[in-house]
């Protein structure tokens, strides 16, 4: 279902200030980056501002403008706040008790020193998923320093290979805050987005190791010393916790996100709640109170009524009642888009088979209509799975977990425990202020109708067309998505803010029935915007700093080997994206 006609409430796709859309667009882009660059404002100031000028300008009431960002600024908080949260503890118990060393040890001791570009690239793709790429870089850069000491060779490809690991996670693989706000804009389920990131993610870093050899090989670039940097020396192996106890953090997670996911796939799967004619007892009984000349308008039986003289149903039987309520949505399915809120509230197609019965058992006797048995047994192991798959509740026994590694590696006292993890949160908030910002700011940009626009640009109308014109429709907002975060990332340099403010402008064109209208499941378009959003780093970017500074580069240097880098890791992770959404839709998982 789409309601791209109830967006365009306005004459000619304006505003209620006679504005049009992409004018606003524009403005709000306009504004981000040159609060960002030109006043040297937070991000945080410059994405809230941005978003109240865009409500401003947006139809609407205007005593609910304001409080409508607020709204979105609170539910995207409340979606990805305590993840940011708790991930940001994880990572600094995996860096203070050892397990983060822990984990690089065995990649190296398995790949051996001949292959320790690849360990390095290992441990910093597996390290990135709950650790910001900065500490990655910071943990894993005195590592490469070692190797060069020991080997006198490759210093560049090793420093490069941490990079290609940490950042490719950093972008596309959740709980890092980027995609873990694509994931709630576009309405993805959480594992969902881990297993479909870590597939785009993983072939990308292997293309990007090999640009590492080549680079090395073109610009072989001698160790530096960096000062300010301290070699420390290394923990023996007595000081560090042993491998399945160091992974224990990182896999926890996203073991029981992943079970969580699969087993709701299953149960989705038995479409426990779709009308068969065997529900239907009574044909002529379901139609009776349609033929009511006094229904309110609005009210599910009116709509009803109205559904099914659109179905055509002149001599009903219990098939074509079946059939005809299974094709239609009861209830209106892009109510959580007028609520301002971006698109968290998605349903799957269960869910609104479920809604669809309820509504109609509402309306018919048990002697009409047959009741549905939604509680299956799969549906129960499901329901369980969904209390301790909730990423709230798995990062947080995996952030207890990873507090019992320090305390039992490092004897930290309570005190020093608290202190640590006041400081890992005081870091996580500036994370969540931004991101609840840029959340803000993607939702507003779909009150001012600019979704319902830029829709017309790229597809016939309404969305009518035919099967036929579903693919190349898909496929051309997934390379909109790219070039958008692209150009976001040249223009303010944040990854980040590139990623949650692409995923807001694009969430505005893709309807509820997303993974129909697409032709893919749209974890896939979230992969793209991520990778667009590594395209173009240079001196804007703080990671670009991180890089040259850490490691001994000249910014010259690092222009020659960092921005390539990341250059090919985005492209790459779009043909990926896109191949894997032609090869392997997985549409009807979404």
């Amino acid at each position: 279902m789409r309601c791209g006609a109830a967006r365009r409430t306005m004459s000619g796709g304006e505003s209620a200030m006679g504005i049009h859309p992409l004018v606003i667009l524009a403005i709000g882009i306009a504004t981000v980056i040159g609060m960002i660059l030109v006043l040297r404002l937070n991000a945080f100031i410059a994405l809230i501002s941005s978003a109240m000028l865009v409500s401003l300008m947006a139809p609407g009431p205007i005593a609910e403008k304001i409080g409508r960002v607020a709204s979105a600024f609170g539910a995207t908080a409340g979606n990805i706040g305590v993840v940011i949260a708790l991930a940001a503890v994880i990572g600094t118990c995996l860096m203070e008790s050892g397990a983060a060393d822990r984990i690089v040890r065995f990649f190296l001791g398995l790949l051996g020193e001949k292959r320790a570009a690849t360990a390095l690239m290992g441990s910093g793709f597996v390290l990135a998923v709950p650790v910001f790429f900065d500490t990655v870089f910071y943990l894993l850069v005195p590592l490469g320093r070692s190797l060069y000491r020991r080997t006198g060779t490759h210093y560049l490809k090793y420093v490069l290979a941490i990079a290609c690991g940490g950042a490719i996670t950093h972008t596309l693989v959740p709980p890092t805050p980027g995609p873990l706000l694509m994931a709630a804009n576009l309405g993805i389920d959480l594992g969902a987005m881990i297993l479909i990131g870590v597939a785009v993610a993983l072939p990308s870093a292997v293309v990007g190791l090999a640009f590492c050899g080549w680079a090395d090989r073109r610009m072989p670039v001698p160790m530096r010393s960096v000062s300010g940097m301290a070699e420390p020396a290394p923990p023996g192996d007595d000081q560090l916790p042993p491998l399945w106890l160091a992974i224990l953090p990182v896999a926890l997670p996203v073991i029981l996100i992943t079970t969580n996911t699969v087993l709701k796939t299953v149960a989705d799967s038995e479409h426990a709640a779709r009308m068969v004619a065997e529900d239907v007892l009574s044909p002529e009984g379901f139609m009776e109170p349609l033929s009511r000349a006094d229904l309110i308008p609005g009210t599910p039986r009116a709509r009803l009524r109205d559904l099914m003289a659109e179905a055509g149903l002149e001599a009903p039987s219990a098939e074509a009642i079946a059939a005809a309520v299974n094709e239609r949505v009861l209830l209106v399915r892009d109510a959580g888009r007028a609520l301002g809120s971006g698109n968290l509230s998605r349903m799957s197609d269960a869910e609104v088979e479920r809604a669809n019965r309820l509504v109609l058992e509402e309306i018919y006797p048990e002697g009409v209509l047959r009741r549905q048995v939604w509680e299956t047994p799969t549906r129960r192991v499901s329901d369980a799975a969904a209390l301790v798959g909730d990423p709230n509740f798995a990062l947080l026994v995996s952030a207890a977990v990873g507090l019992l590694i320090l305390v039992r590696q490092r004897g930290t006292t309570r005190e020093e425990l608290a202190r640590m993890v006041e400081h890992s949160l005081m870091s996580a908030g500036v994370i969540i202020l931004i991101t609840a910002a840029g959340g803000a700011f993607g939702a507003m940009l779909a009150q001012a109708q600019i979704g319902a626009v830029i829709e017309g640009a790229f597809g016939p109308g309404d969305g009518g067309g035919s099967s036929g014109g579903a693919a190349p429709s898909g496929l051309i907002l997934m390379l909109v998505g790219f070039l958008v975060s692209a150009v976001l990332k040249v223009a303010q340099g944040s990854s980040t803010v590139a990623m949650i403010t692409a995923s807001g402008i694009i969430a505005a064109l893709v309807p509820a029935d997303a993974a129909a209208a697409l032709g893919y499941h749209p974890a896939y378009l979230a992969t793209a915007i991520g990778s667009g959003s590594l395209i173009g780093s240079w001196m804007n970017d703080s990671g670009f700093w991180v890089f040259a500074k850490m490691s001994g580069l000249t910014e010259a240097e690092a222009l020659k080997s960092w921005t390539p880098l990341l250059l090919i890791l985005g492209g790459v992770g779009l043909v990926i994206s896109v191949l894997l959404a032609m090869v392997l839709p997985l549409a009807g998982l979404a």
